[in-house]
């Protein structure tokens, strides 16, 4: 093993001891090492490729790098999944794996070694670079395994897409373009009919896109995504994704302590969901923040229960008006065509059921509880009432 070896191998035992003064000491040595940066760069290269056989993809790193540690270690983060992407032929990568390294912007936009580069892009120190980079190494290596949702860079096959997918491409260019006009007029009446005309078509999408799958031939298994939860107020955050997730015959399976949430359901209706969630939630805080601060009769603030109150009351008169929306759809839809589409919708949720039971068997259900401030309730009950049922198509 290489001095430079030994130093990071001192550097991690440190880290999970909590001594700081071994950390810095290994570190420090390790910065006036000619071959730092090589090694590093490998040993961190070697922990990525480890996380995604353990069912980690590059959004999920990157977002626990920033959420416990800082922004800057998301950044290195990324920049280092670039570097590891290297290896995997083009055609080897799942397209949901090209998609989230595009939005990450991941790059391999340095030349020569990695530590100068960026210890020159931000300003830093070597010693400072270093210790950053060791601090992911050792976030990195110390993961739990995660549920596969993809196969791993290198294993993926490039397949005849299904003929539901066909159809999709069709339907949310016309769902963008009436998004882009419910955004772009004045008139809340008018948005209101777009934004209604976009929710209607994804369920007919839905819809169609299942009666496909009922036909010999078709059979689109259930996939999955994972969205990202952030503080504050984490619990109705997620019970608003677990509520559109079901209007959408989705399952959401939340990770509380990794910042997330996995969302089970068929390939349309996820990025529905996804859509809606990142949508809504915008709402919802543009709402909070007009709602202004509360104080108790004494003074004291008590912004966190009205806020509270406030999410958690979005979120449920959100999922009222999406079942509603979703059971007139299907009523219509069932009328049109002339048949019961509820137990082909019905068994397409089963098959949903069935793909969670796979893949979290040992799933637990834990009660919600919330702060309750009457105020905040009413306040978020009437912001949901007014929100569109949209997404932003960015």
């Amino acid at each position: 093993m290489s001095k430079a070896n030994e130093l990071i191998g001192a550097a991690m035992e440190a880290l999970a001891r909590e001594d700081q003064a071994s950390f810095d000491s290994a570190a420090a040595f390790l910065a006036d090492r000619d071959d730092a940066d090589r090694v590093l760069v490998e040993v961190v290269t070697r922990a990525i490729s480890g996380l995604w056989r353990n069912g980690w993809q590059p959004a999920d790193v990157v977002r626990i790098a920033a959420r416990r540690l800082t922004g800057w270690h998301g950044r290195v983060a990324a920049d280092l999944i670039a570097w590891e992407m290297r290896a995997y032929e083009p055609a080897t990568v799942d397209e949901r794996w090209r998609d989230q390294l595009a939005g990450l912007e991941a790059a391999v936009w340095w030349k020569g070694g990695y530590l100068a580069a960026r210890q020159a892009r931000d300003g830093a120190g070597r010693l400072v670079t270093v210790s950053g980079v060791l601090e992911l190494l050792g976030l990195l290596t110390g993961l739990p395994r995660l549920e596969s949702l993809s196969p791993p860079p290198g294993a993926a096959r490039r397949t005849v897409q299904a003929r539901s997918h066909v159809v999709s491409e069709k339907t949310l260019a016309r769902v963008r373009a009436l998004l882009a006009k419910a955004e772009s007029t004045a008139y809340e009446a008018e948005a209101e009919t777009f934004m209604s005309a976009a929710q209607s078509l994804m369920a007919k999408y839905s819809i169609d896109a299942a009666m496909l799958d009922a036909q010999p031939g078709g059979g689109e298994a259930p996939a999955g995504i994972r969205v990202g939860i952030d503080a504050p107020y984490e619990q109705p955050k997620a019970v608003l994704l677990v509520l559109i997730a079901e209007a959408n015959r989705c399952r959401v399976i939340w990770s509380k302590e990794l910042g997330f949430a996995t969302v089970l359901g068929f390939r349309a209706d996820l990025s529905w969901v996804e859509m809606l969630f990142t949508s809504l939630l915008v709402q919802a805080q543009t709402a909070l923040v007009n709602s202004g601060t509360r104080k108790h009769g004494t003074g004291r603030s008590r912004n966190k229960t009205f806020r509270q109150s406030f999410l958690s009351a979005f979120a449920s008169r959100i999922g009222e008006r999406l079942a509603e929306a979703t059971a007139a759809a299907v009523s219509q839809e069932s009328a049109s065509r002339g048949t019961d589409l509820v137990p082909v919708l019905a068994a397409r949720e089963q098959e949903v059921e069935r793909a969670v039971e796979r893949m979290f068997p040992n799933l637990v259900s834990h009660a919600v509880r919330t702060s309750w401030d009457r105020e905040g309730w009413a306040a978020g009950r009437t912001a949901a009432d007014q929100a569109s049922l949209e997404a932003r198509d960015r």
